[in-house]
């Protein structure tokens, strides 16, 4: 599944959390953050912390990949 946004990847979280039965802070106590951060990154909040959000996905059972295209979707500036 390819995202574009902190919000999708908030939903996703979101979605799998609730198959699995947790609650926020269930989610939070077994990642190691805090329920405030869990909801932040469930509602998509653009600045949560990449460690934590690398720790809930690896809670919830999944598995991010990185896909170097073939050019870049801009130029950088220099």
């Amino acid at each position: 599944m390819q995202i574009s946004s902190a919000s999708e990847f908030g939903q996703i979280v979101k979605k799998i959390r609730k198959k699995l039965n947790l609650t926020q802070a269930e989610l939070a106590g077994a990642s190691g953050t805090g329920t405030r951060f869990v909801i932040d990154l469930e509602h998509g909040k653009p600045t949560c912390e990449f460690e934590k959000v690398l720790r809930v996905a690896q809670m919830l059972g999944m598995k991010i990949e990185v896909t170097e295209l073939p050019f870049p979707l801009r130029e950088l500036d220099s």
